[in-house]
């Protein structure tokens, strides 16, 4: 049998093609009873109702769209399942679109598929775009990268500051050669993380040595990559401790350390960011920048829905880290001064 059609459960109900209609969208211009069969009937022959038609009628698809270019890593699993419920308990269904195409990106937004749209930062929607979007009166929020107008917002988390005062805690703990591994140099986070860094090692006079920048693509596997390379390229020149962009950038770091030899944290410090699921159980048990990924989604889905509904204009919203300490981190000694 092929796909069953609005006239096939009018028919079967007995009922006009406009009183399933009706029934089905929740007008209420029907007898209760009759609206109760009609939707029995329905469901009986597993009828699917016409988005697309009902698009065209409403304007509207209580759809919205999150475009990114990648969904796997702790990161992602968090944040889109904090949206999705967000969305739910809104009314709206959440549309996960991942690719980097932006011809695809574009013609979907443009396209109105969806009543309002969450783009990750990491994707390379130009200002060109932007102000096609706002002519067009898209309503969109970006995920760490800030835009601001009538019908745009952001939401970010601060790695500037988180970036700051991690380093700042890790000097608190008498650690002077601090190394970082950084993300991708393109995205807001890493880039942030890394000046955080920075400027945290200027404030205390410390050296900044080229060499004690890792890449580790945000990656566990980059990361050990980077780390075990480091450790065999400058037996000299071993940091008192690691600070990673992401965690598993810092569970690859702190496996490197291992399989090398040295103990974590006696002997060198490790850190990271984000205080995902597996960061409290790992060994040792993660120090890290909790970064309220679920209150981002959260944030991210009620700041849309506002713009589709009017209630306000974009606006920027930044969201604070702070510094969980587990047994990763520890106070310099002397076994790890090693010169």
């Amino acid at each position: 049998m092929g796909k069953i059609t609005i006239k096939d459960v009018a028919r079967e109900a007995g009922v006009s093609i406009s009183t399933v209609s009706n029934a089905l969208n929740d007008v209420d211009v029907l007898n209760p009873m009759t609206k109760a069969h009609v939707i029995k009937v329905a469901k009986r022959l597993n009828y699917v109702p016409n988005l697309n038609g009902k698009l065209l009628k409403s304007g509207k698809s209580n759809m919205l769209g999150f475009f990114t270019t990648s969904v796997s890593g702790p990161y992602f699993y968090v944040l889109v399942e904090s949206m999705a419920r967000e969305c739910e308990r809104l009314g709206y269904g959440l549309n996960v679109f991942v690719t980097k195409d932006k011809q695809v990106i574009l013609s979907n937004i443009l396209g109105r598929r969806v009543d309002g749209v969450i783009i990750f930062e990491e994707l390379k929607i130009d200002e060109q775009d932007i102000v096609a979007m706002e002519k067009d009166k898209i309503k969109a929020v970006f995920l760490d990268r800030v835009i601001h107008n009538k019908t745009m917002g952001s939401v970010i988390f601060d790695s500037y500051v988180a970036g700051y005062e991690a380093t700042k805690y890790l000097i608190s703990l008498g650690h002077k050669r601090i190394a970082y591994i950084s993300g991708v140099d393109t995205m807001f986070d890493s880039v942030q993380r890394k000046e955080g860094y920075l400027a945290a090692l200027y404030e205390h006079q410390l050296q900044v040595d080229e060499d004690y920048i890792l890449q580790g693509f945000f990656e566990e596997e980059g990361s050990y990559n980077a780390v075990k390379s480091y450790l065999h390229a400058y037996p000299s020149k071993i940091p008192d401790a690691f600070l990673a962009g992401n965690d598993v950038s810092a569970i690859g770091c702190i496996k490197a350390l291992k399989s090398e030899g040295y103990q974590i944290p006696m002997d060198i410090s490790v850190m990271g960011f984000d205080d995902i699921d597996i960061a409290q159980y790992f060994s040792p048990p993660l120090t890290t920048v909790r970064n309220q990924i679920a209150r981002q989604g959260i944030l991210v889905i009620n700041h849309l829905v506002n713009l589709i509904q009017e209630t306000e204009h974009g606006k920027i919203e930044k969201l604070q880290g702070e510094i969980v300490v587990r047994g990763s981190s520890n106070v310099k000694t002397i076994r790890n001064s090693r010169m």
